[in-house]
């Protein structure tokens, strides 16, 4: 077959994906069409984006993955931003490359602490523990359940070589206060950014405080490519190390199918290796392979360019809720920090101790209703089975963390939902809420 052969097949069978394409409807029936927590939203762009990038079988990473990454940073005004197989993959990346030799004395070392939040999802606070270090457990508090500059302050020892937190279902914590701390007392901060992207705190965008951050395009996400993930910086020695851990801890950075890139692929000595051994094949970190493909990537970059758009929707949402929800009697309503705009990833409530019935008999009730709910992911991270013999530290008491495994959950703020799903998820809590107060009278 002919290139032009070939291009105009391909024309065909795209204008066949554009004449298959229908943009989501939703009828909604109350209790029996799902309010779900998550959910991507594609259009036209995103599916021809897709088949286009499957029909010329780009199933590793390359022009599409570049792109994306040069979009992310640009969006986030730093640097440089890398491409990984999923958010959990970015912490892992970003804590690893924290150890590496080439940072000198600054490299994290095993039993090094980093300072973290006790309450929120596991993989921010994993990668702490599988390369050795020690995580150190704050408190969060209620409202904007973020960890407060006092307490991240106050967690500081003489073993303290970094702080590593999420911005909580998209609230920024007081990321400027706490990039500060750090600075002042020489600790790397890694910012966790998955659910906070395009929140912004005192105008800037989160995912730009910290020595590097991190972002999640798994569906639920507030953009997706499937599964995938980034890192991003502005600091290039931090940037080069966290591509060699990503590409198997490899010191050569040519991208797949590209040869000597440095002009001198066979004129390296590094290690006791000999002479002008193949720089593809020399490794200078104890790394993975944490790539994405350019199927996910293609599917990025088209729907980054919809990030403020959905950003808007998601705060519509939240607003919608905390509205419907304002005169309800035992709840305790999420609050965003001050001076932050959360592009928010769902919507918190804390049931008042006081409230005669308990979190399960309510989200029971929501989900026979077809609501969807979820936890502040793991809660009390030091209840959970997995981390019963973790070598840890804790500072100060854990008090809010425990109500939150006990009494928290969160209901959906993503683009999908309308009006009248929201109008429905609160009056319902608010129904169950007077019966059951009705009830215990």
């Amino acid at each position: 077959m002919t290139a032009e052969a070939a291009e105009l097949k391909e024309d065909a069978v795209l204008a066949a994906v554009r004449a298959h394409h229908q943009e989501a409807e939703y009828d909604f029936v109350p209790g029996k069409t799902p309010v779900l927590t998550g959910g991507a939203v594609f259009d036209l762009d995103d599916r021809v984006a897709l088949a286009e990038a499957a029909l010329n079988m780009r199933i590793v990473s390359g022009q599409h993955t570049r792109e994306f990454e040069s979009g992310i940073a640009r969006t986030l005004g730093l640097r440089k931003s890398l491409m990984v197989n999923s958010g959990s993959s970015a912490n892992l990346v970003a804590i690893s490359a924290l150890t590496s030799p080439a940072l000198g004395a600054r490299a994290l070392r095993p039993g090094d602490e980093v300072i973290t939040a006790a309450t929120g999802f596991p993989t921010t606070v994993n990668p702490i523990i599988q390369n050795g270090m020690v995580p150190v457990f704050v408190d969060v508090e209620l409202g904007t359940y973020n960890v407060t500059p006092a307490a991240v302050e106050a967690a500081i020892g003489p073993r303290t070589k970094a702080i590593a937190l999420a911005h909580t279902l998209g609230n920024p914590y007081d990321a400027a206060e706490i990039s500060r701390i750090a600075r002042e007392h020489g600790l790397w901060l890694v910012e966790d950014n998955c659910d906070g992207f395009g929140s912004t705190l005192n105008g800037k965008l989160t995912g730009t405080f910290g020595d590097v951050s991190t972002l999640s395009f798994y569906p639920a996400h507030h953009i997706t490519t499937g599964e995938g993930g980034a890192v991003a910086t502005s600091n290039l020695k931090l940037a080069r190390v966290m591509e060699s851990m990503r590409d198997w801890g490899r010191d050569c950075w040519c991208e797949p199918a590209k040869d000597n890139t440095c002009f001198k692929r066979f004129e390296w000595q590094m290690g006791t290796l000999p002479a002008g051994y193949d720089h593809k094949y020399i490794y200078t970190h104890i790394g993975y392979n944490l790539k994405s493909t350019d199927l996910n990537a293609a599917l990025g970059v088209t729907q980054l360019r919809k990030l403020d758009r959905f950003t808007a929707a998601r705060r519509r949402n939240w607003q919608l809720l905390r509205d419907g929800l304002a005169g309800v009697p035992g709840l305790v309503l999420p609050e965003a920090t001050a001076g932050s705009e959360p592009s928010w990833f769902g919507f918190l409530i804390t049931l008042d101790p006081s409230l005669p019935f308990s979190r399960n008999e309510l989200v029971q009730y929501l989900d026979d209703r077809k609501i969807a709910t979820r936890l502040l992911f793991g809660g009390n991270l030091l209840r959970q089975p997995a981390y019963r013999s973790i070598e840890h530290r804790v500072s100060g008491e854990l008090r809010n963390s425990d109500l939150i495994t006990e009494r928290t959950f969160w209901l959906g703020t993503h683009p999908r939902l309308t009006e009248e799903m929201i109008d429905y998820v609160t009056s319902s809590i608010g129904d169950f809420v007077a019966l059951g107060q009705s009830a215990a009278a």
